[in-house]
């Protein structure tokens, strides 16, 4: 998930909440969303490799 901070800041959470927090986890802070999106696919692959 991408949300958008401040004027040119993107930050990348987690889909899933953390159970112990209730909050999302922060996975990286982007300064554009095409950066943004791009590691969140990196992100997918790692997590899918055997």
């Amino acid at each position: 998930m991408i949300r958008k901070l401040a004027p040119k800041k993107y930050r990348l959470y987690s889909r899933k909440k953390d159970p112990r927090s209730g909050k999302r986890r922060n996975l990286g802070t982007f300064e554009t969303r095409e950066a943004a999106e791009q590691h969140e696919r990196a992100v997918q692959l790692f997590k899918r490799r055997g």
